[in-house]
């Protein structure tokens, strides 16, 4: 839950760099909320919940893939992959697997290294 927060706090912020961690559990709680909003807009028989959740997370959730991509030492600009109906979604989810880039890069230094030093 602690990613979740972090990448909701961070919202707007476009630069720096995210571990694969904090980013695919930020999407597997936004996962599990999505669930939530579409079971009570079954039961409510309307679809204002999940819209409104899926409209408030998107800039979140936009920034979240750029800083992930970011430490893989790739643009935020890729994300556009996931317009690319199957072959696009691929290529951005492995993307978005693969692991950190060591030392520092053009989006800054990697937070692997930076949670070693504070450890």
């Amino acid at each position: 839950m602690e990613h979740y927060m972090n990448a909701l706090r961070s919202y707007a912020d476009f630069s720096g760099r995210s571990r694969r961690k904090a980013y695919w559990m930020f999407i597997l709680f936004n996962f599990i909320f999505s669930l939530v909003t579409a079971a009570i807009d079954y039961a409510t028989s309307t679809a204002i919940i999940g819209t409104i959740y899926s409209l408030a997370l998107l800039i979140p959730q936009l920034s979240a893939g750029a800083r992930r991509l970011h430490d893989t030492n790739r643009s935020g600009w890729w994300q556009l992959l996931w317009l690319v109906p199957v072959v696009g979604w691929i290529i951005l989810i492995i993307f978005l697997a693969q692991d950190s880039q060591e030392g520092e890069n053009d989006h800054g230094t990697n937070p692997k290294e930076v949670e070693l030093h504070t450890a």
